[in-house]
């Protein structure tokens, strides 16, 4: 298995994931017909600030899950010790944070994340499992110090 192509799979999916809120915010409103349905008496300003917080968040977690792919690259590619234990706390970060997205709700809401980007922050999480599989497997470059 070629980890560094899991590695990059799995930033693209997350890329994928971090930017469809945005591109929500601007096309068919999945987010603001979630707030709408969980609050159906509330005034267009405030399914507006719960629409923005919640697209907020998930392009929060996005990017932070970005950097998380990136630091795991950079560290398969220079060949550390280290990526495999960032992978693998990266991971368990992400697996947290989706899974949690996809089954905590609160108030009005069942999910206060709307389904489908709940399902869409699974996918990385997937490829991530992948990738901390094959980081493990991988042998680890073994490298000598001279003092």
């Amino acid at each position: 298995m070629n980890t560094q192509k899991v590695l990059t799979g799995g930033l693209v999916l997350t890329v994928v994931a971090t930017v469809a809120p945005l591109i929500d915010l601007a096309t068919v409103d999945v987010i603001g017909d979630h707030v709408r349905s969980a609050y159906p008496d509330w005034p267009a300003s405030e399914v507006a600030k719960d629409r923005t917080a919640i697209s907020a968040y998930l392009v929060a977690v996005g990017v932070l899950g970005i950097v998380g792919w990136v630091w795991t690259l950079a560290g398969v590619s220079r060949g550390k010790r280290s990526a495999r234990w960032v992978g693998t706390t990266f991971f368990a970060l992400g697996a947290l944070i989706a899974l949690t997205d996809v089954s905590i709700g609160g108030e009005g809401y069942s999910t206060i994340v709307p389904l489908l980007h709940g399902l869409l922050g699974l996918l990385p999480v997937l490829a991530g499992l992948v990738a901390v599989v094959g980081l493990w497997r991988q042998p680890v470059a073994h490298t000598s110090r001279v003092t």
